[in-house]
């Protein structure tokens, strides 16, 4: 699980140079038109509502640094990154945007060479692109932005100047949505900058109705703020009124590292009043292989 999260992170790396703006993604067999984000929000809706046709709306915005984030990839599939370039087969990989079309694809030729620096260092930006169908957002995706993109033949409307609070926003106001637009939009949410993303889910976290945003969000905090959340995650296990939610907290307690989460885990599984969380922390540390797990269990048996 713990893979399939860092492969999810692990999407972002800057251009060289790339304006405060962002660059526009690389795109095959579309239309892009690039335009002023102004107001994000109001110039957002402008565009879902005039829609007549399928098509997508992107932005790039500064995203979450640090080890978990080394490493790029753009879309699934059995690929790996080389100097910026995504390689398949020995093959250039395209990531495909339009749905029944997400597969990765190679082209005919040979790899072609990187024509930019090597970056070695870790990303700094994302690209966030929306589709939108009918007047409304269908999916929320989020691409490293040397990934090679083909739309489909669907127009891109690219908004520059983004900021980063407005995209956390217009990104918090999706969490509510259906589920293919919810968990895709609390993902990128996630994946912005640490300073605009951990209160914003903090927010979520405490306040949502919603107990899969509330449950989501939590899982979210573990990953990307790690220990500076432990407080939160823990008082949720402690106070929140739905035992779903509080399971997600223990399993946002399990995705932490070790040296952290271990100790939070026994400590919940030997105090927690709710049997249906000391169960869930018992099957967490179970799942670990830890040396104190283990110990805990001696323990129990004895």
């Amino acid at each position: 699980m713990r893979a399939a999260i860092v492969a999810l992170v692990c999407l972002l790396q800057n251009p060289a140079g790339a304006p405060p703006g962002g660059n526009p993604p690389n795109i095959l067999n579309g239309r892009l038109d690039a335009q002023a984000a102004g107001t994000l929000a109001a110039t957002f809706q402008r565009i879902v509502a005039a829609q007549t046709e399928p098509a997508w709306i992107g932005y790039s915005v500064p995203a979450l640094t640090g080890s978990a984030t080394d490493r790029r990839l753009c879309c699934n599939g059995d690929m790996w990154v080389s100097d910026g370039i995504v390689i398949t087969n020995g093959r250039i990989g395209t990531c495909g945007l339009e749905p029944r079309d997400s597969a990765t694809r190679t082209t005919d030729g040979q790899p072609r060479q990187n024509q930019g620096p090597i970056r070695l260092e870790g990303p700094d930006t994302m690209t966030v692109l929306f589709r939108v169908e009918a007047k409304a957002v269908q999916r929320v995706r989020v691409f490293s932005p040397d990934c090679e993109l083909d739309a489909g033949g669907r127009a891109i409307h690219w908004l520059e100047g983004v900021n980063a609070a407005d995209s956390v926003k217009l990104l918090s106001s999706m969490t509510s949505g259906v589920e293919k637009v919810r968990s895709g939009a609390m993902a990128a949410l996630a994946l912005h900058r640490e300073d605009v993303a951990v209160p914003a889910l903090l927010t979520l976290a405490k306040q949502d109705p919603n107990t899969k945003v509330r449950g989501d969000a939590l899982f979210w905090l573990a990953e990307t703020a790690g220990r500076k959340v432990i407080p939160e995650i823990t008082a949720a296990i402690d106070n929140d009124p739905d035992t779903d939610v509080k399971k997600r907290a223990v399993f946002a307690l399990s995705q932490m590292p070790k040296d952290e989460g271990i100790p939070l885990l026994i400590n919940v599984a030997k105090t927690n009043k709710n049997p249906a969380v000391r169960k869930q922390a018992m099957f967490w540390l179970g799942q670990s292989k830890d040396p104190r797990a283990l110990k805990f269990f001696e323990e129990i048996l004895r």
